[in-house]
C-alpha cells in the first residue's frame, strides 16, 4: 500500500517533484564539480612538489642553518694546473657539498627509528665546477741591436713574449648521490627511466651513472657513454626523463661514489622520510625535531604553502570562496525544497485529513510524506552527480593551464627547499600543469548522503505540517 500510494502521488505530483529534484541536484552537482576542481588542484600541487621532493616522500631532513655570524666551511673552489712546455689541453673539477651543510650518516637510522616512520633513506647533493681549456705558449722575439758605427757596437734591447694566451670554459652541473638500496625513496623517483636501466642494490659502489634527459641530450650523451668526473668515468646506463618540471639533479651517481668524489664518507645533505600514516605526519616531524638534534625538518605541507601562481590563485579560491559557495547554495537547496514540500502538503488539506479520518494515523501520514521527499531527494542526487560529472568532465576536457613556482627556502644551507640542494634550482622556474578533475568514490559518496540528507529535511518539513492535520480540516474545503 505504502508504495502503490507513492507511486501514485509522485506521478500525479510530477511536475512540484521535479522542480524540488532539480533544486538539490544544482546544490549537490556544484559541491561536486567544485570539490573535483579542488581535488584536481591538490593533484596538481602534487606535482609541482614532486618534482622537488620525489614520489613517495613526506617530508626532509636537512642540517639545521647555522646561527648568524657564525663561520662555516665555506671555502672557494680551487683550481690547480700544472706547468707544460707545449699547448695542452687541460681541465681540472672541484666537486662540493652543496650549500657546504651535510649530516652524518647515523641520522638516517635515528631517522628510521622515529615512531611513525615507514622508512628514510640519505641522498648527497653535489655541485661540479668543471673548468677545462688550453695554454698557448707565446713565442719570444729579440730585440734588434740598434746604433753603433763600422766598427763599434750597438746596443740590443730586452726581448719580449708575444702571442700566446689561455681560454677556459667553466661547466657547472648538479650530481646527486642516491641510495641504490632504497630505488623507491628520494628525488630520482620524480623521473622515469625513458632509456636503459636504472641502479640495481649490487651498484652500491660502482662507477655508473643515470643522466636527466634534458642533461644529456645537451651534451650529446647516451646510454653506454662515459662520463668523466675528477678523472673517474662513469658508464651512462639509463636516461631518466622527469615527470614534471625540472629534474632534482643533473647526474644520478651511487651514494658511496658521491661520497668518495666530494670526501665526504659516511655524510648526506638530506634525509628523505615515510611516514606510515599521512595524518601522522606532524607527530612524525614533532618526533624528528625533538630526538634529533641539530636538524630542520620540512614536510610537503610547509613546502605548498610556498607554491604561487595562478595555481596557487585558483587553489584559494576553490578551497575558500568556491566550497563556502556550494555550502550556501546546497543549503538554500535545502530550504527550498523543505518548503516546497510544506507548501504541497498545505494543499493536500482534504486528501490527508479524509485519510485520517479513514483510520490512517498521524504517523503513518508522516511516514508518506517522509517517503515522497526521500525518493524527490535520490532523484535529485542522480541529477545532481550526472551535472556534477558532467562539470567534472568538461573541467578535465578543457584542461585549464595554470603555472605555479616554488620560491627557495628551506633547510640548511644544503637543503634548498623539500628537495635538498638540488631542487633549489628547479624550485625557482614556472611549471606549467593542465588542470583535471578526477571525481572520486567518495565524492559520489558524499553526493547519495546530500540526497538523502535533502529528502530527509524536506520530508521532516511536510511530515510535521502533516501531523497537524485534523480530519476536521477536509471537511471545512469540501465544497
Amino acid at each position: 500500500m505504502f508504495f502503490t500510494y507513492l507511486r501514485r502521488e509522485l506521478r500525479r505530483r510530477r511536475k512540484a517533484a521535479l522542480v524540488i529534484a532539480l533544486g538539490l541536484a544544482l546544490g549537490i552537482g556544484l559541491v561536486i564539480t567544485v570539490n573535483s576542481a579542488s581535488a584536481g588542484m591538490q593533484v596538481a600541487q602534487g606535482k609541482v612538489l614532486q618534482s622537488l621532493y620525489g614520489l613517495g616522500t613526506d617530508m626532509t631532513v636537512t642540517k639545521a642553518a647555522a646561527a648568524q655570524g657564525s663561520t662555516g666551511a665555506t671555502g672557494r673552489p680551487k683550481f690547480n694546473f700544472g706547468a707544460t712546455t707545449d699547448s695542452k689541453e687541460q681541465s681540472s673539477d672541484q666537486v662540493m657539498v652543496q650549500g657546504f651543510e651535510s649530516l652524518p650518516t647515523t641520522v638516517v637510522s635515528q631517522v628510521a627509528g622515529q615512531k611513525g616512520v615507514d622508512d628514510a633513506v640519505g641522498g648527497l647533493s653535489l655541485r661540479v665546477l668543471k673548468v677545462s681549456g688550453q695554454f698557448d705558449r707565446g713565442q719570444f722575439k729579440q730585440g734588434q741591436t740598434t746604433g753603433g758605427g763600422r766598427g763599434g757596437g750597438g746596443t740590443q734591447p730586452p726581448g719580449e713574449v708575444q702571442g700566446g694566451g689561455a681560454q677556459f670554459d667553466v661547466n657547472n652541473y648538479s650530481v646527486y648521490g642516491v641510495d641504490v638500496a632504497k630505488p623507491a625513496l628520494g628525488p630520482l623517483t620524480s623521473s622515469k627511466i625513458t632509456s636503459g636501466t636504472s641502479f640495481t642494490s649490487a651498484q652500491s659502489n660502482a662507477a655508473v651513472a643515470v643522466l636527466d634527459s634534458s642533461y644529456a641530450k645537451e651534451n650529446k650523451l647516451a646510454v653506454g657513454g662515459t662520463l668523466t668526473i675528477k678523472a673517474v668515468k662513469y658508464k651512462v646506463i639509463g636516461i631518466a626523463t622527469a615527470d614534471s618540471g625540472d629534474s632534482a639533479a643533473n647526474v644520478y651517481i651511487p651514494l658511496t661514489q658521491a661520497q668518495t668524489l666530494a670526501g665526504a664518507k659516511d655524510k648526506v645533505t638530506t634525509v628523505y622520510v615515510k611516514a606510515t600514516d599521512s595524518q601522522q605526519i606532524d607527530g612524525v616531524k614533532s618526533a624528528i625535531q625533538k630526538n634529533v638534534p641539530g636538524t630542520t625538518v620540512t614536510t610537503s605541507a610547509d613546502l605548498a604553502s610556498t607554491v604561487s601562481g595562478s595555481l596557487s590563485t585558483a587553489s584559494d579560491l576553490a578551497t575558500n570562496l568556491g566550497k563556502w559557495l556550494s555550502i550556501a547554495v546546497l543549503i538554500a537547496a535545502f530550504l527550498v525544497a523543505g518548503l516546497l514540500t510544506s507548501s504541497a502538503v498545505s494543499r493536500r488539506v482534504r486528501e490527508f485529513g479524509t485519510l485520517k479520518a479513514l483510520g490512517w494515523k498521524s504517523r503513518r501520514v508522516t511516514g508518506q510524506v517522509m517517503g515522497e521527499a526521500l525518493v524527490n531527494g535520490l532523484i535529485g542526487g542522480v541529477l545532481g552527480i550526472a551535472l556534477g560529472l558532467g562539470g567534472a568532465y568538461l573541467i578535465t576536457a578543457i584542461s585549464p593551464t595554470l603555472t605555479a613556482s616554488v620560491a627557495s627556502g628551506g633547510g640548511g644551507g644544503g637543503g634548498g627547499g623539500f628537495g635538498g640542494g638540488p631542487g633549489r634550482q628547479a624550485a625557482t622556474k614556472a611549471l606549467d600543469i593542465a588542470l583535471t578533475a578526477p571525481v572520486s568514490l567518495g565524492t559520489i559518496g558524499l553526493s547519495v548522503g546530500l540526497a538523502v540528507a535533502g529528502g530527509l529535511i524536506a520530508g521532516t518539513f511536510g511530515g510535521w505540517r502533516a501531523s497537524r492535520l485534523r480530519p476536521a480540516d477536509a471537511l471545512r474545503r469540501v465544497e
